[in-house]
């Protein structure tokens, strides 16, 4: 096979590529396939909710302890204020010049179901986006198995949502920040590029790109690998795959400008927030500091730090393991605007949250290991996950 070969059909055997199906369709056929699917999935959407619900105990008795609130502490601190108030009040009118108070720094997609969701059911606005995530990360965690599935099997899928739930701020999957929402609908434009489903996969790129700044990295992987898909079968949908892909992200941040009467006005936006990017000078800074020169390292600090050198070295191993190229440009792009950025540092562990693919080698080794080696890697994960989280919302004093 040449060097040229799409790394998709190395990775995915045959045995699990989707079997051919006939124009016709039986009745009761489209139940039957949810049923198994439903099945199948049953034990990874099974342990991603009994990893978050333990968190979720944990978090609540440490609240309790504190004696504070668990639904406040998840439904309106931080980020989840901004979105409530982008969902009550709208946008701002002008860029402005004062730091950290400018909303379109923020994307829409998640404020706008918000308020759509809230319109017809009853409970606040709050309550809602808490709903919305919790949701949205049951989805995403089917999206992550299906393609843990999909390249290596029904096992590798199922440790690989776990890990995904038991990641160090795992926690923010269940609050009202838009990390779920993200990447569940990372998770299945993937999946469908995987599957050669262009449209779905360039339509739900579009979808992540109006839900998060790093909607980017969805958009250019979907955009590359439907022109090298369309390059080597000529299939239209490939294209316009592509052409869909990135108008979610260039539509939100061409409106930006518009709104603000400059071309710029997104990164100027950002720019308020201290959100530059520099291509790591800063994050290189940052880890010399908290490894290395500071004397008394504050915990959350040096852990975004080791989250961000092993995050490095997954994708290495990624690379090393060939994946396909979709999660591969994927995944880099993503790690390139998070290492690259010089602005804030403590939020880059929770940026990198939906950067499933880079779990894979992980999963692999986990899903082939002896149970004693799975019970200790799994159950190690998911203690570190539920003291962290509690740590991250009840002791640090940043937002998450």
């Amino acid at each position: 096979m040449p060097p040229t070969a799409t790394a998709h059909h190395r990775t995915v055997p045959a045995s699990r590529r989707p079997p051919a199906t006939g124009g016709g369709r039986a009745p009761g056929g489209a139940r039957r396939r949810v049923s198994l699917a439903l099945r199948k999935v049953a034990p990874a959407l099974l342990g991603y909710a009994v990893v978050r619900l333990f968190v979720l105990l944990v978090l609540a008795r440490w609240s309790h302890v504190q004696g504070r609130g668990l639904w406040p502490t998840l439904a309106t601190t931080w980020d989840s204020r901004w979105y409530v108030g982008i969902a009550d009040h709208g946008y701002q009118q002008e860029l402005g010049t004062a730091l950290d108070s400018n909303n379109l720094a923020f994307f829409p997609l998640y404020p706008m179901l918000m308020k759509a969701v809230a319109a017809v059911t009853p409970g606040t606005r709050a309550s809602v986006a808490l709903a919305i995530a919790v949701a949205a990360s049951l989805v995403a965690a089917w999206g992550v198995f299906a393609i843990g599935d999909l390249l290596h099997g029904r096992r590798t899928g199922t440790v690989l949502a776990v890990l995904w739930a038991a990641g160090p701020v795992g926690v923010v999957q269940w609050m009202g920040y838009t990390e779920s929402l993200f990447t569940a609908l990372t998770a299945w434009a993937l999946y469908a590029g995987l599957r050669n489903r262009w449209l779905w996969a360039g339509s739900l790129a579009t979808l992540a790109g109006l839900t998060r700044p790093t909607g980017i990295a969805v958009a250019a992987a979907v955009a590359l690998a439907g022109l090298v898909a369309y390059a080597r079968l000529r299939d239209r949908r490939a294209l316009a795959g592509v052409l869909l892909a990135p108008l979610g992200w260039a539509g939100y941040v061409g409106w930006v400008g518009l709104r603000v009467g400059r071309w710029d006005g997104y990164f100027a936006v950002q720019k308020l927030w201290r959100n530059e990017w520099d291509g790591g000078r800063e994050t290189l800074r940052q880890l010399r500091r908290q490894l290395a020169e500071d004397t008394t390292p504050t915990l959350f600090l040096v852990l975004v730090s080791l989250v961000l050198i092993l995050s490095a070295g997954l994708f290495l191993l990624c690379l090393a393991d060939r994946q396909p190229l979709l999660l591969l440009v994927y995944s880099g792009v993503l790690l390139a605007v998070v290492l690259g950025s010089g602005g804030v540092y403590f939020p880059r562990a929770r940026f990198l949250m939906p950067a499933f693919p880079l779990l894979l080698p992980i999963a692999l080794a986990v899903a082939r290991a002896r149970r004693a080696v799975v019970a200790l890697v799994l159950g190690g994960a998911v203690l570190g996950s539920a003291w962290f989280g509690s740590y991250l919302l009840l002791v640090w004093s940043g937002p998450p």
